[in-house]
Protein backbone atom coordinates (compact mmCIF):
# COMPACT_ATOMS: atom_id res chain seq x y z
CA UNK A 1 0.00 0.00 0.00
CA UNK A 2 3.39 2.43 0.23
CA UNK A 3 2.71 5.64 1.92
CA UNK A 4 -0.98 6.18 1.29
CA UNK A 5 -3.22 6.06 4.62
CA UNK A 6 -6.09 5.01 5.44
CA UNK A 7 -7.91 7.87 4.61
CA UNK A 8 -6.74 7.95 1.05
CA UNK A 9 -6.84 4.53 0.02
CA UNK A 10 -10.99 5.02 1.40
CA UNK A 11 -10.68 8.29 -0.78
CA UNK A 12 -9.62 6.67 -4.00
CA UNK A 13 -11.87 3.74 -3.63
CA UNK A 14 -14.90 5.77 -3.55
CA UNK A 15 -17.33 6.70 -6.81
CA UNK A 16 -18.02 10.04 -6.44
CA UNK A 17 -15.15 12.63 -7.15
CA UNK A 18 -13.94 14.02 -4.40
CA UNK A 19 -11.22 17.36 -4.56
CA UNK A 20 -9.81 19.96 -2.23
CA UNK A 21 -9.76 23.30 -3.96
CA UNK A 22 -8.10 26.67 -2.08
CA UNK A 23 -10.32 29.77 -1.85
CA UNK A 24 -9.79 31.25 -5.38
CA UNK A 25 -10.84 27.20 -7.03
CA UNK A 26 -7.32 25.29 -7.48
CA UNK A 27 -7.04 22.04 -7.35
CA UNK A 28 -5.13 20.74 -4.26
CA UNK A 29 -6.12 17.10 -4.08
CA UNK A 30 -8.38 15.09 -6.31
CA UNK A 31 -9.17 11.16 -6.13
CA UNK A 32 -8.52 8.38 -8.58
CA UNK A 33 -12.31 8.42 -9.30
CA UNK A 34 -12.07 11.55 -11.79
CA UNK A 35 -10.36 9.33 -14.26
CA UNK A 36 -13.89 7.19 -14.28
CA UNK A 37 -15.85 10.07 -14.02
CA UNK A 38 -14.04 13.33 -15.98
CA UNK A 39 -11.34 10.91 -17.63
CA UNK A 40 -8.55 13.14 -16.09
CA UNK A 41 -5.64 11.41 -14.40
CA UNK A 42 -6.00 12.83 -10.67
CA UNK A 43 -2.03 13.95 -10.59
CA UNK A 44 -2.80 15.71 -13.95
CA UNK A 45 -5.56 18.26 -12.28
CA UNK A 46 -3.37 19.09 -9.38
CA UNK A 47 -2.39 22.65 -9.49
CA UNK A 48 -5.49 23.30 -12.20
CA UNK A 49 -8.21 25.61 -11.28
CA UNK A 50 -11.54 23.81 -11.59
CA UNK A 51 -13.23 27.00 -12.92
CA UNK A 52 -11.89 26.32 -16.50
CA UNK A 53 -13.19 22.86 -16.49
CA UNK A 54 -16.55 24.58 -16.19
CA UNK A 55 -18.77 24.64 -19.01
CA UNK A 56 -18.87 28.53 -20.23
CA UNK A 57 -22.57 28.97 -19.62
CA UNK A 58 -21.97 27.43 -16.10
CA UNK A 59 -18.68 28.93 -14.95
CA UNK A 60 -20.32 32.27 -13.65
CA UNK A 61 -22.76 30.63 -11.46
CA UNK A 62 -20.60 28.20 -10.02
CA UNK A 63 -17.79 30.19 -9.17
CA UNK A 64 -20.42 32.62 -7.24
CA UNK A 65 -21.86 29.69 -5.35
CA UNK A 66 -18.55 28.39 -4.21
CA UNK A 67 -17.61 32.01 -3.55
CA UNK A 68 -20.68 32.67 -1.43
CA UNK A 69 -20.25 29.26 0.54
CA UNK A 70 -16.68 29.31 1.78
CA UNK A 71 -17.24 33.06 2.48
CA UNK A 72 -20.04 32.73 4.71
CA UNK A 73 -20.69 32.47 8.40
CA UNK A 74 -21.43 30.76 10.05
CA UNK A 75 -21.57 26.82 8.27
CA UNK A 76 -23.31 26.47 5.18
CA UNK A 77 -23.70 23.76 2.46
CA UNK A 78 -24.25 24.07 -1.33
CA UNK A 79 -25.55 21.98 -4.16
CA UNK A 80 -24.74 23.21 -7.67
CA UNK A 81 -25.75 21.05 -10.75
CA UNK A 82 -23.59 21.90 -14.07
CA UNK A 83 -21.15 20.53 -17.41
CA UNK A 84 -17.85 19.74 -16.60
CA UNK A 85 -15.44 19.05 -19.55
CA UNK A 86 -14.11 15.70 -20.11
CA UNK A 87 -10.46 14.62 -21.42
CA UNK A 88 -11.76 14.16 -25.12
CA UNK A 89 -13.50 17.32 -24.84
CA UNK A 90 -17.16 16.26 -24.43
CA UNK A 91 -19.41 17.39 -21.29
CA UNK A 92 -20.40 15.39 -18.55
CA UNK A 93 -23.33 16.59 -15.58
CA UNK A 94 -22.19 16.78 -12.51
CA UNK A 95 -23.64 17.51 -9.57
CA UNK A 96 -21.37 18.89 -6.74
CA UNK A 97 -21.80 19.16 -2.88
CA UNK A 98 -19.30 22.25 -1.08
CA UNK A 99 -19.23 23.36 2.44
CA UNK A 100 -17.41 26.26 4.18
CA UNK A 101 -15.98 23.38 6.70
CA UNK A 102 -12.00 23.48 6.87
CA UNK A 103 -9.15 22.86 9.25
CA UNK A 104 -5.53 22.75 9.19
CA UNK A 105 -5.11 19.73 7.49
CA UNK A 106 -6.92 20.06 4.73
CA UNK A 107 -6.06 23.51 3.83
CA UNK A 108 -9.06 23.80 1.66
CA UNK A 109 -12.36 23.21 1.16
CA UNK A 110 -13.73 19.50 0.52
CA UNK A 111 -15.79 19.31 -3.35
CA UNK A 112 -18.01 16.14 -3.74
CA UNK A 113 -19.39 15.37 -7.28
CA UNK A 114 -21.21 12.60 -8.69
CA UNK A 115 -22.17 12.07 -12.41
CA UNK A 116 -25.60 12.56 -13.24
CA UNK A 117 -25.27 12.71 -16.81
CA UNK A 118 -28.22 9.88 -17.36
CA UNK A 119 -30.16 11.78 -14.67
CA UNK A 120 -30.08 14.55 -16.74
CA UNK A 121 -30.58 13.24 -20.23
CA UNK A 122 -33.75 11.43 -18.81
CA UNK A 123 -35.14 14.37 -17.72
CA UNK A 124 -34.40 15.88 -20.63
CA UNK A 125 -36.56 13.62 -22.42
CA UNK A 126 -39.25 13.61 -20.11
CA UNK A 127 -39.63 17.72 -20.65
CA UNK A 128 -39.49 17.44 -24.38
CA UNK A 129 -42.02 14.25 -24.39
CA UNK A 130 -44.04 16.50 -22.16
CA UNK A 131 -43.81 19.57 -24.05
CA UNK A 132 -45.44 17.65 -27.51
CA UNK A 133 -47.94 16.22 -25.10
CA UNK A 134 -48.64 19.27 -23.72
CA UNK A 135 -48.78 20.82 -27.73
CA UNK A 136 -50.79 18.19 -28.90
CA UNK A 137 -53.44 18.35 -26.05
CA UNK A 138 -53.86 22.15 -26.24
CA UNK A 139 -54.91 22.00 -30.27
CA UNK A 140 -56.89 18.75 -30.07
CA UNK A 141 -60.28 18.73 -30.17
CA UNK A 142 -60.80 15.67 -28.38
CA UNK A 143 -60.85 15.66 -24.28
CA UNK A 144 -57.16 14.05 -23.17
CA UNK A 145 -56.69 12.59 -19.68
CA UNK A 146 -54.94 10.39 -17.37
CA UNK A 147 -56.06 9.43 -13.94
CA UNK A 148 -54.16 7.20 -11.52
CA UNK A 149 -55.29 3.51 -11.56
CA UNK A 150 -57.73 4.04 -8.33
CA UNK A 151 -59.47 7.41 -9.91
CA UNK A 152 -58.04 9.18 -6.73
CA UNK A 153 -55.73 11.61 -8.61
CA UNK A 154 -56.49 13.45 -11.92
CA UNK A 155 -52.82 13.72 -13.61
CA UNK A 156 -53.54 15.36 -16.97
CA UNK A 157 -56.83 16.64 -18.41
CA UNK A 158 -56.40 19.37 -21.53
CA UNK A 159 -58.99 22.03 -21.67
CA UNK A 160 -60.94 20.10 -25.01
CA UNK A 161 -62.87 18.53 -22.28
CA UNK A 162 -64.71 21.57 -20.97
CA UNK A 163 -65.98 22.21 -23.79
CA UNK A 164 -67.40 18.56 -24.32
CA UNK A 165 -68.14 18.23 -20.70
CA UNK A 166 -69.12 21.73 -19.86
CA UNK A 167 -67.17 20.80 -16.37
CA UNK A 168 -64.19 23.17 -16.11
CA UNK A 169 -60.92 21.09 -15.64
CA UNK A 170 -59.45 22.60 -12.58
CA UNK A 171 -62.21 21.04 -10.65
CA UNK A 172 -61.23 17.70 -11.63
CA UNK A 173 -57.76 17.94 -10.25
CA UNK A 174 -59.68 18.68 -7.07
CA UNK A 175 -62.30 16.16 -7.67
CA UNK A 176 -61.15 13.44 -9.88
CA UNK A 177 -64.83 12.01 -10.45
CA UNK A 178 -66.62 15.08 -10.54
CA UNK A 179 -67.63 14.77 -14.26
CA UNK A 180 -69.64 11.91 -13.71
CA UNK A 181 -72.08 14.98 -12.78
CA UNK A 182 -71.74 15.63 -16.63
CA UNK A 183 -73.03 12.90 -17.22
CA UNK A 184 -76.38 11.84 -18.56
CA UNK A 185 -78.42 9.87 -14.96
CA UNK A 186 -79.13 7.14 -17.31
CA UNK A 187 -75.48 6.50 -18.76
CA UNK A 188 -73.55 7.32 -15.23
CA UNK A 189 -74.16 3.38 -14.00
CA UNK A 190 -72.25 1.77 -17.11
CA UNK A 191 -70.02 4.40 -16.93
CA UNK A 192 -69.09 3.26 -13.09
CA UNK A 193 -68.78 0.01 -14.24
CA UNK A 194 -66.07 1.12 -16.92
CA UNK A 195 -64.33 2.77 -14.56
CA UNK A 196 -64.29 -0.34 -12.37
CA UNK A 197 -63.31 -2.93 -15.34
CA UNK A 198 -60.42 -0.26 -16.23
CA UNK A 199 -58.99 -0.01 -13.10
CA UNK A 200 -59.31 -4.32 -12.49
CA UNK A 201 -56.85 -3.86 -15.77
CA UNK A 202 -59.57 -4.11 -18.89
CA UNK A 203 -59.47 -1.45 -21.77
CA UNK A 204 -63.14 -0.01 -22.58
CA UNK A 205 -65.15 1.53 -25.57
CA UNK A 206 -68.25 3.17 -24.61
CA UNK A 207 -70.86 5.89 -25.78
CA UNK A 208 -72.58 8.08 -23.65
CA UNK A 209 -73.95 11.25 -23.57
CA UNK A 210 -72.55 14.21 -21.26
CA UNK A 211 -72.71 18.22 -20.73
CA UNK A 212 -75.51 19.13 -18.23
CA UNK A 213 -75.63 22.56 -19.30
CA UNK A 214 -76.98 21.06 -23.18
CA UNK A 215 -79.63 18.80 -21.81
CA UNK A 216 -76.95 16.32 -22.22
CA UNK A 217 -77.39 16.56 -25.96
CA UNK A 218 -73.99 15.55 -26.54
CA UNK A 219 -72.61 12.54 -27.32
CA UNK A 220 -68.84 11.31 -26.90
CA UNK A 221 -67.05 8.09 -27.58
CA UNK A 222 -64.77 7.21 -24.90
CA UNK A 223 -61.36 4.91 -25.66
CA UNK A 224 -59.76 4.37 -22.19
CA UNK A 225 -56.82 1.50 -20.94
CA UNK A 226 -55.12 0.83 -18.34
CA UNK A 227 -51.57 1.59 -17.29
CA UNK A 228 -50.00 -1.50 -15.44
CA UNK A 229 -46.63 -1.32 -13.65
CA UNK A 230 -45.62 -4.77 -12.03
CA UNK A 231 -49.42 -6.26 -12.41
CA UNK A 232 -50.91 -3.47 -10.38
CA UNK A 233 -52.50 -0.40 -12.61
CA UNK A 234 -51.58 2.39 -11.31
CA UNK A 235 -53.00 5.57 -14.04
CA UNK A 236 -55.60 4.89 -16.67
CA UNK A 237 -55.31 7.19 -19.71
CA UNK A 238 -58.03 7.93 -22.40
CA UNK A 239 -59.77 10.55 -24.84
CA UNK A 240 -63.48 11.33 -25.32
CA UNK A 241 -64.54 12.99 -28.59
CA UNK A 242 -67.56 14.37 -29.26
CA UNK A 243 -69.45 12.10 -31.60
CA UNK A 244 -72.82 14.30 -31.55
CA UNK A 245 -73.15 14.62 -35.26
CA UNK A 246 -72.68 11.30 -35.92
CA UNK A 247 -75.19 10.28 -33.72
CA UNK A 248 -77.60 12.95 -35.26
CA UNK A 249 -76.68 11.41 -38.73
CA UNK A 250 -77.82 7.87 -37.53
CA UNK A 251 -81.03 9.19 -36.62
CA UNK A 252 -82.21 10.65 -39.84
CA UNK A 253 -80.71 7.63 -41.71
CA UNK A 254 -82.88 5.75 -39.35
CA UNK A 255 -85.58 7.66 -39.76
CA UNK A 256 -85.35 7.90 -43.33
CA UNK A 257 -85.43 4.12 -43.54
CA UNK A 258 -88.23 3.20 -41.58
CA UNK A 259 -90.37 6.00 -43.53
CA UNK A 260 -88.95 5.20 -46.87
CA UNK A 261 -89.60 1.04 -46.18
CA UNK A 262 -92.76 1.28 -44.66
CA UNK A 263 -94.27 3.85 -47.14
CA UNK A 264 -92.36 2.06 -50.21
CA UNK A 265 -93.50 -1.05 -49.35
CA UNK A 266 -97.19 -0.09 -48.16
CA UNK A 267 -97.23 1.78 -52.01
CA UNK A 268 -96.06 -1.39 -53.90
CA UNK A 269 -98.09 -3.90 -52.44
CA UNK A 270 -100.90 -2.20 -53.22
CA UNK A 271 -99.58 -1.50 -57.35
CA UNK A 272 -98.64 -5.60 -57.16
CA UNK A 273 -102.54 -6.31 -55.54
CA UNK A 274 -103.78 -4.29 -58.36
CA UNK A 275 -101.97 -6.08 -61.22
CA UNK A 276 -102.80 -9.65 -59.88
CA UNK A 277 -106.58 -8.25 -60.06
CA UNK A 278 -106.01 -6.63 -63.46
CA UNK A 279 -104.15 -10.58 -65.00
CA UNK A 280 -107.07 -12.13 -63.22
CA UNK A 281 -109.83 -9.72 -64.98
CA UNK A 282 -108.28 -9.35 -68.48
CA UNK A 283 -106.45 -12.46 -69.48
CA UNK A 284 -105.18 -10.30 -72.38
CA UNK A 285 -102.83 -8.03 -70.10
CA UNK A 286 -100.79 -10.66 -68.76
CA UNK A 287 -97.78 -9.68 -69.92
CA UNK A 288 -97.79 -6.39 -69.14
CA UNK A 289 -98.80 -7.22 -65.33
CA UNK A 290 -96.16 -9.43 -65.36
CA UNK A 291 -93.75 -6.39 -66.07
CA UNK A 292 -95.49 -4.65 -63.73
CA UNK A 293 -95.20 -7.48 -60.91
CA UNK A 294 -91.42 -8.05 -61.61
CA UNK A 295 -90.44 -4.39 -61.30
CA UNK A 296 -92.25 -3.83 -58.03
CA UNK A 297 -90.19 -7.00 -56.63
CA UNK A 298 -87.38 -5.60 -57.50
CA UNK A 299 -88.17 -2.75 -56.10
CA UNK A 300 -88.96 -4.24 -53.03
CA UNK A 301 -85.60 -5.99 -53.09
CA UNK A 302 -84.20 -2.49 -53.25
CA UNK A 303 -85.45 -1.26 -50.38
CA UNK A 304 -84.36 -4.86 -48.44
CA UNK A 305 -80.47 -3.63 -49.48
CA UNK A 306 -81.18 -0.61 -48.38
CA UNK A 307 -82.32 -1.60 -45.23
CA UNK A 308 -79.19 -3.26 -45.12
CA UNK A 309 -77.70 -0.75 -45.93
CA UNK A 310 -78.68 1.49 -43.95
CA UNK A 311 -78.53 -1.12 -40.40
CA UNK A 312 -74.99 -1.34 -41.79
CA UNK A 313 -73.97 2.26 -41.36
CA UNK A 314 -75.83 2.40 -38.20
CA UNK A 315 -74.40 -0.51 -36.24
CA UNK A 316 -71.29 -1.99 -38.01
CA UNK A 317 -70.66 -5.20 -37.18
CA UNK A 318 -67.00 -5.71 -38.02
CA UNK A 319 -65.98 -6.18 -34.92
CA UNK A 320 -67.00 -10.06 -35.00
CA UNK A 321 -65.41 -12.45 -36.40
CA UNK A 322 -66.25 -15.68 -38.16
CA UNK A 323 -65.51 -18.84 -39.77
CA UNK A 324 -64.68 -18.14 -43.17
CA UNK A 325 -65.20 -21.48 -44.40
CA UNK A 326 -68.96 -21.72 -43.04
CA UNK A 327 -69.17 -17.81 -44.87
CA UNK A 328 -68.64 -19.58 -48.25
CA UNK A 329 -70.56 -22.16 -47.53
CA UNK A 330 -73.82 -20.24 -46.51
CA UNK A 331 -73.28 -18.17 -49.61
CA UNK A 332 -72.95 -21.28 -52.03
CA UNK A 333 -76.07 -22.94 -50.14
CA UNK A 334 -78.13 -19.49 -50.38
CA UNK A 335 -77.53 -19.06 -53.54
CA UNK A 336 -78.58 -22.93 -54.81
CA UNK A 337 -81.73 -22.75 -52.87
CA UNK A 338 -82.44 -19.39 -54.48
CA UNK A 339 -81.55 -20.48 -57.95
CA UNK A 340 -81.89 -24.34 -58.63
CA UNK A 341 -80.50 -23.79 -61.72
CA UNK A 342 -77.42 -22.31 -60.88
CA UNK A 343 -73.89 -24.18 -60.38
CA UNK A 344 -72.13 -22.88 -57.28
CA UNK A 345 -68.30 -24.50 -57.02
CA UNK A 346 -66.27 -23.57 -54.26
CA UNK A 347 -62.36 -24.96 -52.74
CA UNK A 348 -60.31 -23.95 -49.81
CA UNK A 349 -56.77 -23.69 -49.17
CA UNK A 350 -55.38 -22.01 -45.33
CA UNK A 351 -51.74 -22.25 -44.24
CA UNK A 352 -51.35 -23.99 -41.78
CA UNK A 353 -55.04 -24.82 -40.65
CA UNK A 354 -58.77 -25.71 -41.91
CA UNK A 355 -60.27 -22.19 -41.84
CA UNK A 356 -59.77 -18.60 -40.72
CA UNK A 357 -61.24 -16.26 -38.96
CA UNK A 358 -62.66 -13.37 -40.41
CA UNK A 359 -64.38 -9.94 -40.28
CA UNK A 360 -68.38 -11.07 -39.99
CA UNK A 361 -69.24 -8.64 -42.88
CA UNK A 362 -67.51 -10.95 -45.81
CA UNK A 363 -70.53 -13.40 -45.33
CA UNK A 364 -72.68 -10.44 -46.66
CA UNK A 365 -70.01 -9.55 -49.72
CA UNK A 366 -70.12 -12.69 -50.49
CA UNK A 367 -73.61 -13.81 -50.87
CA UNK A 368 -74.31 -10.89 -52.73
CA UNK A 369 -71.75 -11.26 -55.17
CA UNK A 370 -72.74 -14.76 -55.69
CA UNK A 371 -76.35 -13.60 -56.38
CA UNK A 372 -75.28 -10.90 -58.75
CA UNK A 373 -73.25 -13.17 -60.47
CA UNK A 374 -75.89 -15.55 -61.24
CA UNK A 375 -78.84 -12.94 -61.48
CA UNK A 376 -77.50 -10.98 -64.34
CA UNK A 377 -75.98 -14.03 -66.59
CA UNK A 378 -77.75 -15.61 -69.17
CA UNK A 379 -76.70 -18.91 -69.26
CA UNK A 380 -79.28 -21.66 -68.88
CA UNK A 381 -77.28 -22.52 -65.27
CA UNK A 382 -74.84 -19.61 -64.03
CA UNK A 383 -72.00 -20.91 -63.05
CA UNK A 384 -70.26 -19.36 -60.17
CA UNK A 385 -66.63 -20.19 -58.59
CA UNK A 386 -65.45 -19.31 -55.38
CA UNK A 387 -61.85 -19.90 -54.66
CA UNK A 388 -60.59 -18.82 -51.28
CA UNK A 389 -56.50 -18.79 -50.30
CA UNK A 390 -55.86 -18.34 -46.85
CA UNK A 391 -52.58 -16.93 -45.48
CA UNK A 392 -51.46 -15.98 -41.71
CA UNK A 393 -52.45 -12.77 -41.97
CA UNK A 394 -54.96 -11.73 -44.95
CA UNK A 395 -57.29 -14.45 -46.99
CA UNK A 396 -58.06 -14.00 -50.46
CA UNK A 397 -61.93 -14.45 -51.92
CA UNK A 398 -61.91 -14.97 -55.59
CA UNK A 399 -65.20 -15.09 -57.27
CA UNK A 400 -65.64 -15.77 -60.63
CA UNK A 401 -68.90 -15.61 -62.90
CA UNK A 402 -69.79 -15.86 -66.54
CA UNK A 403 -72.69 -12.64 -66.41
CA UNK A 404 -71.65 -9.53 -68.77
CA UNK A 405 -68.60 -7.77 -67.17
CA UNK A 406 -69.86 -5.04 -65.00
CA UNK A 407 -69.64 -1.24 -66.47
CA UNK A 408 -66.37 1.06 -65.15
CA UNK A 409 -69.13 2.94 -62.55
CA UNK A 410 -69.92 -0.40 -61.04
CA UNK A 411 -65.84 -1.46 -60.85
CA UNK A 412 -65.27 1.97 -59.86
CA UNK A 413 -67.58 1.66 -56.45
CA UNK A 414 -66.77 -1.53 -55.69
CA UNK A 415 -62.87 -0.65 -56.26
CA UNK A 416 -63.47 2.45 -53.71
CA UNK A 417 -62.62 4.86 -57.21
CA UNK A 418 -65.77 6.43 -57.27
CA UNK A 419 -65.35 10.17 -56.32
CA UNK A 420 -68.61 11.27 -54.38
CA UNK A 421 -70.71 14.43 -55.81
CA UNK A 422 -68.77 13.85 -59.32
CA UNK A 423 -69.49 10.63 -60.55
CA UNK A 424 -73.31 9.64 -61.31
CA UNK A 425 -74.37 7.44 -58.27
CA UNK A 426 -77.84 7.44 -59.86
CA UNK A 427 -75.94 5.75 -62.89
CA UNK A 428 -74.30 2.75 -60.76
CA UNK A 429 -76.51 -0.62 -60.42
CA UNK A 430 -78.40 -1.34 -57.60
CA UNK A 431 -77.57 -0.93 -54.00
CA UNK A 432 -75.78 -4.28 -53.96
CA UNK A 433 -72.73 -3.24 -55.64
CA UNK A 434 -72.93 -0.51 -52.90
CA UNK A 435 -73.48 -3.14 -50.19
CA UNK A 436 -70.79 -5.16 -50.89
CA UNK A 437 -68.12 -2.12 -50.91
CA UNK A 438 -69.18 -0.73 -47.49
CA UNK A 439 -69.11 -4.49 -46.38
CA UNK A 440 -65.58 -4.98 -47.58
CA UNK A 441 -64.72 -1.26 -46.48
CA UNK A 442 -65.78 -1.66 -42.81
CA UNK A 443 -63.57 -4.99 -43.06
CA UNK A 444 -60.77 -2.78 -43.68
CA UNK A 445 -60.68 -5.05 -46.86
CA UNK A 446 -59.67 -4.07 -50.33
CA UNK A 447 -61.39 -5.22 -53.87
CA UNK A 448 -60.07 -5.62 -57.06
CA UNK A 449 -61.76 -6.26 -60.12
CA UNK A 450 -60.80 -7.78 -63.83
CA UNK A 451 -62.84 -8.84 -67.15
CA UNK A 452 -62.46 -12.65 -67.52
CA UNK A 453 -61.72 -14.36 -71.39
CA UNK A 454 -65.10 -15.33 -71.65
CA UNK A 455 -65.99 -11.53 -70.77
CA UNK A 456 -67.79 -12.61 -67.42
CA UNK A 457 -65.82 -11.18 -64.03
CA UNK A 458 -63.68 -12.38 -61.93
CA UNK A 459 -63.42 -10.15 -58.48
CA UNK A 460 -60.95 -10.48 -55.40
CA UNK A 461 -61.64 -9.32 -52.06
CA UNK A 462 -58.80 -9.37 -49.72
CA UNK A 463 -59.31 -9.12 -46.13
CA UNK A 464 -57.72 -9.24 -42.84
CA UNK A 465 -57.89 -12.71 -40.99
CA UNK A 466 -56.69 -14.35 -37.32
CA UNK A 467 -55.74 -17.57 -37.13
CA UNK A 468 -54.75 -16.86 -33.36
CA UNK A 469 -58.28 -18.57 -32.17
CA UNK A 470 -60.54 -21.80 -33.45
CA UNK A 471 -63.49 -20.27 -35.48
CA UNK A 472 -66.53 -20.93 -34.06
CA UNK A 473 -68.07 -23.03 -36.49
CA UNK A 474 -72.28 -22.61 -37.04
CA UNK A 475 -72.84 -25.48 -39.37
CA UNK A 476 -73.88 -28.98 -37.57
CA UNK A 477 -70.58 -31.37 -37.79
CA UNK A 478 -70.60 -32.99 -41.24
CA UNK A 479 -72.97 -30.51 -42.92
CA UNK A 480 -69.99 -29.73 -44.93
CA UNK A 481 -70.91 -29.51 -48.68
CA UNK A 482 -68.63 -29.37 -51.13
CA UNK A 483 -68.77 -28.29 -55.12
CA UNK A 484 -72.56 -27.83 -55.16
CA UNK A 485 -74.46 -28.63 -58.09
CA UNK A 486 -78.26 -29.07 -57.15
CA UNK A 487 -79.98 -28.00 -60.69
CA UNK A 488 -81.56 -30.55 -62.58
CA UNK A 489 -79.91 -32.99 -64.72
Amino acid sequence: MGDLSLGEILLDHAQDKIAVLTENGTFTYVNDAAESIVGYDADDLVGENAFEYVHPDDAPMVRREFERTVRSDPYDETIVTYRHRTRDGDWVWLESRMSNLTDEAIDGYVVSSRDITDQVTAEEIREEAAARLNTIASVSSDGLWLFTGDWSETLFVNDAVQDIYGINPERLYDDPVAFLEAIHPDDVSPVVDAMERLSGGESVDIEYRVNADEDFSRWVWVQAMPIAEDGTVTRIAGFSRDVTERHRREQHLVVMDNLLRHNLRNDLNVILGSAEQIAAEHPEAAALTEQIRTTGSRLLQTANKERQIIELLVNPQFQEWIDLVDAVETAAERAQKRHPCSVVDYSMEFDGGESAVVPSLARTAVVELVENGIVHCDDERPPVDIAVRGGDETVEIQITDNAAALPDIEVNVLTGAHEFGRDPIRHSGGLGIWLVYWCVELSNGEIVVETTEKNGNRIWISLPARTDEPPVRVSEPGATTRGLDRGPG
